[in-house]
């Protein structure tokens, strides 16, 4: 759900990793830097995810976003996440 959730937000495409329990879908068609975006993610909507340059110089344009919780609050996260981008 987190692949497919991530995919159907605007400018946000993701694809699907294996053996770990995070995504670190592309927002670079966001229109925002990724550690700008998380910061904001985090004040305005209440997301917790991290900027992809935290990672290293090729993150930019990444965020990386942990899965480790229930269904319930993955999808509260992705309807929150889509309701600060169409904002």
């Amino acid at each position: 759900i987190v692949v497919e959730g991530l995919n159907a937000l605007p400018g946000i495409s993701c694809i699907t990793r294996k053996g770990a329990f995070y995504a670190f879908p592309n927002v670079s068609k966001t229109g925002w830097k990724a550690k700008k975006l998380a910061s904001a993610l985090l004040e305005d909507a209440g997301v917790a995810l991290i900027g992809g340059p935290d990672f290293g110089v090729l993150g930019e344009g990444y965020i990386r976003l942990s899965y480790a919780n229930s269904e319930e609050n993955i999808l509260r996260a992705l309807e929150r996440i889509e309701a600060f981008l169409k904002k």
